[in-house]
């Protein structure tokens, strides 16, 4: 799951330069477009239905995946 996420946010952001440790304060194209694209696209891609508060708490890799891993 952790590569999927990752390979989604790597087309969201249009960078390579993602990995575990990424974070809305260390990666510049993390904006809040992007952010609401990378929900967008994690719903379509994984089949899950996210909630705006959770939305609003996808501030890093580790965050999302635990929403999304609750999710599935």
């Amino acid at each position: 799951m952790e590569e999927k996420i990752l390979e989604i946010m790597r087309i969201v952001f249009e960078t390579n330069d993602v990995n575990v440790n990424s974070t809305q304060e260390n990666c510049s194209a993390w904006d809040s477009m992007a952010q609401l694209n990378l929900a967008l696209e994690l719903e379509e891609e994984l089949g899950i239905s996210l909630e705006p508060e959770e939305i609003s708490k996808m501030k890093s890799f580790d965050e999302i995946k635990n929403i999304v891993e609750k999710k599935l």
